[in-house]
């Protein structure tokens, strides 16, 4: 009787245990979830502190260590209000744990790469933004059995509790109003041509550095996007809105190249 009980009890816990529970992520699986997640805003649930690591968060979306959360709150103050639309900037998906950066992580210091300018021909700009700092902070959702296979809808919904993806904000609605093809970037997370600098950020975030140029009487702004080693992109603004979109990818020492043909 009694191995049947136990046999029983495992049987429905298996049934009530949600699909992502029972396999181990993939590399498919860690870049869907990078970029579903990445750029997306979401609505605090609960006051977040700022802080200079990453706050801990359980798969089901509670806090994971209060005295932290309490310590970092006490003191840097907040990152977000409950009720505040945040911004998640960066995705780091590990064997263990999946870290989101909110609203550029907390950031004070001037790193190496902010003294690196890169541009083709005459026009340079800074892959940095000179030290300026951001006010967000880190979270992290720690997996003791390892992340599993989780797509990032499903990730979403057990974030829940702190962040609500699926609550409707008035930066949706907005999206709703814009031509159809600036609506298709922006959910592809992508910038075209004739975008304002509200789109762009709605887009791909903040850029990692800006500069500015005057060329023939008109003033150009460029936005610059990504790290060497890797793809950099640069978003020109002619005006308030975008007149060119190029890439371009860099290696260690931060020289560029044009844009790789794919063999």
């Amino acid at each position: 009787m009694t191995y049947r009980l136990v046999s029983s009890l495992a049987l429905t816990l298996a049934l009530v245990a949600p699909s992502w529970a029972k396999t181990q992520l993939t590399p498919e699986d860690r870049i869907e979830i990078m970029r579903g997640l990445t750029a997306e805003y979401a609505t605090a649930k609960i006051g977040i502190p700022r802080s200079k690591k990453a706050l801990p968060l359980t798969p089901e979306g509670k806090i994971g260590d209060r005295e932290k959360w309490d310590d970092a709150a006490r003191e840097l103050g907040p990152a977000a209000r409950t009720g505040d639309l945040v911004q998640v900037t960066k995705v780091e998906v590990d064997d263990d744990k999946i870290t989101l950066e909110i609203n550029g992580g907390l950031k004070t210091g001037r790193k190496w790469y902010e003294r690196i300018e890169m541009g083709t021909g005459s026009r340079t700009a800074p892959i940095g933004q000179s030290g300026n700092p951001t006010l967000g902070t880190l979270l992290v959702v720690e997996f003791p059995k390892g992340v599993p296979a989780v797509k990032a809808t499903e990730f979403k919904k057990m974030l829940k509790p702190v962040l609500d993806f699926e609550k409707r904000s008035a930066t949706e609605n907005y999206v709703e109003n814009l031509p159809a093809p600036i609506q298709a970037a922006i959910k592809e997370k992508r910038v075209v041509e004739g975008m304002d600098k509200e789109q762009v950020l709605l887009a791909v975030g903040r850029p990692r550095g800006k500069s500015r140029e005057t060329v023939d009487g008109v003033e150009l702004e460029d936005w610059v996007y990504g790290l060497p080693p890797g793809k950099i992109t640069f978003v020109t603004f002619n005006g308030s809105k975008v007149s060119k979109v190029k890439e371009s990818y860099a290696g260690l020492g931060g020289s560029t190249a044009g844009t790789l043909t794919p063999q």
